[in-house]
């Protein structure tokens, strides 16, 4: 080691000595450290103080619970049994600790293992415990051992005996189809109660289960939703942790998953002020998101009536929804419906009440799914196609007098005279028989439609399990490629027809830019160039949007876009530019000398312009 290794070393080591010197800490900040640190000890004596009382607190409950004395002491022991009730479509576990449901299976559904019933919970996913309360002791129905009665393959009654003699009851129906009905009685018990209470509070709790493959896509369509008594239905943000009290009565609460929901109905009604909330799981975990609701709702401590419910565990299948709606016996307007996520107001109408008629007519011929989608298409197509051709025959229209309008228009090229080009252009299209925005309407026609569609293909529980072609399943995505590390924005997998959705989207953006460019005059062709490479971009945004959307959506824009851009050709090359031309003179001539007074869009335009001029002469002027 030489002389000036030596005294840089010599020289680090005393800066570093002098920067901590002046850096340490002052008398002032070390007293008011260690006041701090005398503060954090004794929030720490405070949190173990408080963590004693609480464990003492469970302590006496437990001891509590244990009382020979209680009133339902010999009903807080007990063995749990498993009682099975069951019909073609649903199999319904129920267990007499607690007296609740244990496990739900759905028939005649593939499972995302494989198998042919679809397990909606199991365990303790799911728990609706009542909770009563007396004036001496409370009553929580989780805590009692039930005894059977009365049991059969779709009914069966669950009695906990108090030891007044007195008695709790939870009573079980299931209906044919996806329909269970519910109620608790009591029965001696008038004098355990105070002559004031009428409510009695429940919670429901469900641990929701991923049903498919695509966890981020089915978490979009998974939410607790309600109904108010007196109004509409909504439901908690899918996308982020929400806990909300409603204020306003409720008809029902449900928790839904993309495809299969259960809704609890109450015959009285929900009380105000319910307590919902919604926490989102990992991936990876096997649950989609934890689901809690605090309710209240009427009860006669006399037992003179019993508190009735109604609970929907099955399918999001509109039209199956609304047969078993009608088996409620409530006689209310659940509008169960509402499950079904198929849009926005004006989407939903379109789905409601034109492409669930199509869809249901589709299916009725026993058609492959993917077949289905196609025929959709065509039909959608079909109707659509007096408003593409007319949009295109104005922008044929306006390519063809192109070279026209910029010959008539040359003259005002000075950015002060653009007031008076676009005046000039609008008396040239009067003149001519043609409308810049004549295509524009047709368009946005069409655009509900495809937004429409957005909604219903993704839902629509009849594309669940269905394949076609390389679609193993409609409803899910359909991967060329998987790997287990999530990549930002992309995902784990690549979807074959969402690649193919952008590439038609690509195909039909380089159609329509060049029609659009072909009759562009002046500086608007300068301005579509940079309007070109964003409509170029869209491709690429739509593929990090929809590589995991579901397959069945993807496969109907392909199909969608490759017609378009069909449909965009074809009329290219069927229509004579020259014949058309020939057609746009003959206006000319006829209106030359009889030009149209403008209306509408065009006289207002031509109102502002004017206007304009008389602004610009003012500012001369001064």
């Amino acid at each position: 080691m030489n002389k000036d290794t030596i005294i840089g070393f010599v020289l680090i080591a005393l800066v570093l000595i002098g920067f901590s010197w002046w850096n340490r800490p002052s008398a002032e900040q070390i007293e008011a450290a260690k006041k701090q640190d005398s503060i954090a000890n004794v929030m720490k004596e405070k949190a173990q103080q408080q963590d004693s009382i609480q464990k003492a607190v469970a302590k006496n409950d437990t001891v509590a619970q244990a009382d020979t004395t209680a009133l339902f002491y010999a009903a807080q022991q007990g063995n749990s049994q498993l009682i099975t009730l069951k019909n073609s479509k649903l199999e319904l576990t129920l267990d007499t600790k607690g007296g609740t449901l244990k496990k739900a299976v759905i028939r005649n559904f593939k499972s995302i293992d494989g198998t042919n019933n679809v397990t909606l919970f199991d365990g303790d996913d799911q728990q609706l415990r009542f909770m009563l309360a007396g004036k001496q002791e409370n009553i929580i129905t989780s805590d009692l051992y039930f005894t059977p009665s009365e049991q059969t393959d779709t009914t069966v009654t669950l009695t906990a005996q108090a030891q007044n003699g007195g008695e709790l009851t939870l009573r079980y129906r299931l209906g044919k189809d996806y329909m269970l009905s519910m109620s608790l009685q009591s029965k001696g018990l008038a004098g355990f109660f105070s002559p004031s209470y009428k409510e009695v509070e429940m919670e429901w709790t469900d641990h929701c289960r991923q049903q498919e493959k695509g966890y981020s896509f089915e978490n979009r369509y998974t939410a607790v939703f309600y109904k108010e008594a007196n109004g509409g239905t909504d439901n908690l943000s899918e996308t982020s942790d929400k806990t909300e009290e409603i204020e306003e009565r409720l008809d029902w609460v449900a928790f839904r998953n993309q495809f299969f929901s259960i809704a609890l109905i109450s015959k009285d009604d929900f009380a105000e002020n319910a307590t919902l909330s919604s926490v989102q799981d990992k991936k990876g975990s096997g649950y989609l998101k934890q689901f809690d609701a605090k309710l209240k709702t009427a009860f006669d401590p006399t037992g003179a009536k019993s508190s009735d419910f109604e609970m929907y565990i099955g399918p999001n299948d509109f039209r199956l929804i609304q047969a078993v709606e009608q088996q409620s016996e409530f006689g209310k307007d659940l509008d169960l419906e509402q499950l079904v996520n198929l849009g926005w107001w004006l989407l939903r109408w379109i789905n409601r009440w034109f492409t669930l008629y199509v869809f249901d007519w589709l299916t009725g011929f026993g058609f492959n799914m993917g077949i289905v989608l196609i025929l959709i298409t065509l039909l959608l197509k079909g109707i659509t196609f007096p408003m593409v051709k007319k949009s295109y025959m104005s922008s044929a229209k306006m390519r063809v007098l192109k070279p026209k309008f910029e010959e008539a228009t040359k003259q005002y090229d000075k950015p002060e005279d653009q007031m008076k080009k676009q005046q000039e252009m609008m008396n040239l299209y009067s003149k001519y028989g043609v409308s810049p925005l004549s295509g524009c309407l047709p368009m946005l026609i069409q655009m509900p439609i495809w937004l429409a569609m957005f909604f219903f293909v993704p839902n629509a529980i009849q594309l669940r399990g269905q394949s076609f072609l390389w679609m193993n399943d409609l409803s899910t995505y359909d991967p060329i490629w998987e790997w287990s590390t999530n990549i930002w924005g992309i995902g784990d997998h690549l979807s074959l027809t969402c690649i193919l959705f952008c590439a038609a989207q690509l195909i039909y953006t380089w159609i329509s830019m060049r029609q659009q460019r072909d009759q562009m005059v002046g500086s608007q062709a300068d301005q579509m160039k940079v309007m070109q490479w964003m409509m170029y971009l869209m491709p690429l945004m739509f593929f990090f949007i929809f590589n995991d959307y579901s397959s069945g959506l993807n496969f109907y824009y392909f199909i969608s876009l490759f017609m378009s851009a069909a449909i965009m050709w074809t009329l290219r090359k069927t229509t004579d530019d020259e014949k058309l031309l020939a057609i746009l003179e003959a206006n000319y001539q006829a209106n030359k000398n009889n030009p149209k007074k403008a209306s509408g869009f065009a006289a207002r335009l031509e109102a502002m312009q004017k206007q304009a001029e008389e602004l610009q002469k003012q500012r001369n002027k001064r």
